[in-house]
């Protein structure tokens, strides 16, 4: 099994910043893309940011300077630096990993039990 989990979410105003982490742990052979997502009361889970095992990245419009998300392969481990905050980033943020593991052989995405980001006006 795999098991995600996040941290640093909380209570920030608006144009102060957070530092999302989320560390991979488990039966991992290695792992593919990593990401962010968030989902704010009454709307649909929505992309923030993902990187790849390469490096490449990509940005939700909203988010795109704003928002650096970075990775840590050795430590398994995906962050999301958040600047400029404003009201309408609160939300529930969730790491998602796409992970291959030996036993069974097989990639599946794994999704963390989500950290609560508020940015007060």
């Amino acid at each position: 099994q795999v098991q995600l989990v996040e941290s640093g979410g909380g209570l920030v105003q608006a144009g102060g910043s957070l530092r999302l982490s989320c560390v991979a742990s488990g039966r991992i052979f290695s792992i593919n893309h990593m990401g962010w997502y968030r989902q704010a009361p009454g709307k649909q889970r929505e992309l923030v940011a993902t990187v790849r095992s390469g490096g490449n990245t990509n940005y939700a419009d909203s988010v795109k300077g704003r928002f650096t998300i970075s990775r840590d392969n050795a430590k398994n481990t995906v962050y999301l630096q958040m600047n400029s905050l404003k009201p309408e980033d609160t939300a529930v943020y969730y790491c998602n990993a796409g992970v291959l593991t030996l036993s069974p052989a097989r990639t599946s995405d794994y999704w963390g039990q989500g950290t609560q980001v508020t940015v007060s006006s």
